[in-house]
């Protein structure tokens, strides 16, 4: 017959580890996407550092243009403004005033390991790409006139990049900081569809290639996850309950 055991009265039972205290797998699913990002960047940028032409890329980047004058965009002149502006959202000004204020207000809100999480990651962020850019040097598209000002190399795109990463990550740690999943997942949504339309509008302006901006997602989602998986659980575990 088997021994049934009971706890003794009294006895206190050791508390389960919490979501924000474990350390996450890179084995789990929700892992697996960000790593497999992490993995095709590597190849894509590979590919790239030796010189691989990607036809689609001047394809794509034809398509949005007026067909036989590479000179002038599709669209009214309002579009192309509204364009403009829309890539403006991922210069480093746009991107240094959203970090501002998210790490501004995690602060403010008492959650002080997650802001300063957040910076560190962006700052991070920020250095990885000017050496990416430096080390691989892609030169930007020759085949239509610029519509925005450009200073470094092409790849990967620092507007997609930075964007995914500052955005996805200040989506990831004010859900956490909320605990609260339909706030985390609005603020995932709203961050995605900023960053796509960054990363298009660098398309449509000519000063990227498409295959700078899927490198710069997917870089970003790789970066923005991992933080989120492990600096903002690890901050968030690291509050007083």
């Amino acid at each position: 017959m088997t021994e049934l055991r009971s706890e003794r009265p009294g006895a206190v039972t050791p508390a389960r580890p919490t979501l924000a205290s474990r350390s996450p797998s890179i084995l789990q699913p929700r892992l697996l996407l960000p790593v497999a990002a992490g993995l095709a960047f590597l190849a894509l940028a590979a590919l790239i550092s030796t010189g691989h032409d990607f036809g689609l890329d001047r394809t794509l980047i034809l398509m949005l243009r007026q067909p036989g004058d590479p000179s002038t965009p599709l669209g009214p002149a309002w579009f192309q403004e509204a364009v403009r502006d829309m890539t403006s959202f991922g210069s480093f000004t746009g991107l240094f005033f959203m970090t501002l204020a998210a790490a501004l207000a995690l602060w403010l809100g008492g959650h002080r390991p997650l802001a300063l999480g957040l910076v560190a990651s962006v700052l991070a962020a920020l250095l990885a790409s000017t050496i990416l850019k430096m080390a691989i040097g892609r030169d930007r598209p020759d085949i239509v006139a610029h519509e925005a000002l450009t200073f470094t190399a092409s790849f990967p795109s620092g507007h997609a990049f930075l964007s995914a990463v500052t955005m996805l990550s200040i989506a990831g740690f004010v859900g956490l900081a909320s605990k609260r999943s339909e706030m985390a997942r609005l603020c995932l949504v709203l961050a995605w569809v900023m960053v796509v339309l960054i990363g298009l509008s660098r398309i449509y302006l000519g000063v990227h290639w498409p295959t700078d901006v899927l490198g710069g997602w997917l870089l970003g989602l790789a970066w923005a996850s991992l933080v989120t998986a492990w600096i903002g659980r690890w901050a968030a575990a690291a509050e007083p309950a």
